[in-house]
């Protein structure tokens, strides 16, 4: 038989993602086992979305229309919910040209990256970082530039907040370079839980002013902060910060419906024409019924009180979980906004065990993950992944859990993780 033609080099196969790897481990723990793991792995939800929600799809349905092609922009019952929505949070008056419904935040990512990055452009992005930014960047032929979050140096003594995680400036600014097309925001942040201050976002405002380049700010936990308030960099009262800022949001975080895959960019109206067009090449338009639904979920949601309700369902949530950490006396992050708890386990001593060929040469974070699967069955996310390879150390005793699954499954994974006190 003769050879097939070459496939891009760029998608190498070979091994396995996080996602899988965990996944894979978890569902083996399970068919071996003969019960139900406690996954707080990967961040979807184990509820259904608002009654209201499901109310509003099952309508659109129903509706011939809604069941054709929707404009590559959006619907406009979307786009006008969107603009009420932001017009109020932003504290002026948005246009339609100032918004693109895409196919869940992660295309609409992806659009942005398409629309502006050239090859050999250079886009900077901190760390932990969520992976699917770097193959978005790369693809297009971007270079990615890495700075860090830097984390308190006692983090694995004490509880600490988002708000320790911290940007060297100097850092930041040694990364700036003539190429430097775009700056990546994840607020509130994933795994961490940090929200970037408003003093934080004026310095990275300043910095795009000065240097020339765009800000892609990732909210699609904007829904889910802690304290008194979510501060948005595009908020800014400077009209310059305002032209460079793009940010992205998400029906599925905001409704427990992470497979309606309907998210959104909004921006000036000098950068959204790229995103509107690298979007309609990537996947023409967005699922119509279920815009039509987000649309009018975002309406209810605005009058009835759904937001306040749910971020103290996670409150609720939070204080569940992080009850078996406080009573170990395990360290871990106390998250500002998101739905994910990062917990240090530097404390637990790992009995000596023989670690699968995909787990034995990975750091620590991974060799916890697994352990704790099969020797309790909770799932949980090794962080290190968030890292480039040479600074997976400062994440590599910790692990991340999710938080976004009904009040039994944490409370069973509590009562599973009480039996670490023993490895302590």
């Amino acid at each position: 038989m003769s050879a097939l033609p070459k496939n891009n080099p760029y998608f190498s196969l070979g091994g396995k993602d996080i996602w899988s790897l965990i996944n894979e481990t978890a569902a083996a723990k399970e068919a071996d086992s003969g019960e139900k793991v406690a996954n707080l792995g990967q961040g979807f939800f184990s509820y259904s979305p608002p009654e209201f929600a499901i109310k509003a799809a099952q309508e659109a349905f129903t509706n011939p229309m809604d069941n054709q092609y929707a404009p590559s922009a959006g619907k406009p019952q979307l786009i006008e919910a969107l603009k009420s929505h932001y017009s109020k949070k932003l504290g002026r008056e948005l246009s339609s040209g100032e918004v693109v419904v895409t196919t869940g935040a992660n295309e609409g990512m992806l659009a942005a990256f398409f629309g502006f990055i050239s090859p050999g452009d250079e886009v900077i992005v901190f760390q932990p970082f969520f992976d699917q930014y770097i193959s978005n960047i790369e693809m297009p032929g971007g270079k990615v530039v890495y700075v860090q979050l830097h984390p308190p140096a006692d983090f694995d003594q004490r509880v600490v907040d988002g708000s320790d995680y911290t940007i060297d400036w100097n850092e930041l600014e040694r990364a700036i370079s003539p190429r430097t097309k775009m700056i990546v925001l994840n607020t509130p942040h994933n795994p961490i839980g940090k929200i970037f201050t408003r003093e934080e976002l004026d310095k990275i405002g300043k910095l795009a002013v000065k240097h020339n380049f765009v800000i892609l700010s990732d909210e699609v936990y904007e829904n889910l902060y802690y304290n008194k308030e979510f501060p948005r960099i595009a908020a800014s009262e400077d009209i310059e910060v305002q032209r460079r800022t793009l940010f992205v949001g998400s029906a599925g975080k905001t409704f427990a419906a992470t497979g309606w895959r309907i998210g959104w960019i909004i921006g000036s109206k000098e950068l959204i024409p790229y995103v509107k067009a690298a979007h309609t090449r990537i996947c023409f338009s967005t699922p119509a019924p279920i815009q039509v639904a987000v649309s009018k979920a975002i309406a209810i949601a605005d009058s009835n009180g759904y937001y306040e309700q749910m971020r103290e369902q996670y409150r609720k949530k939070y204080s569940i979980l992080q009850s078996v950490f406080d009573e170990l006396e395990l360290p871990y992050t106390k998250a500002d906004g998101g739905y994910f708890l990062l917990v240090n386990l530097k404390s637990v001593k790992l009995p000596e065990l023989e670690w699968p060929e995909l787990i034995a040469n990975k750091p620590r974070d991974f060799k916890l993950a697994y352990w704790l699967i099969q020797e309790y069955g909770v799932v949980s996310i090794p962080p290190s992944e968030f890292y480039l390879p040479e600074n997976a150390a400062v994440m590599s005793d910790c692990l991340r859990f999710a938080v976004c699954k009904d009040d039994e499954v944490l409370e069973d994974a509590v009562r599973r993780l009480k039996g670490l006190k023993k490895y302590l």
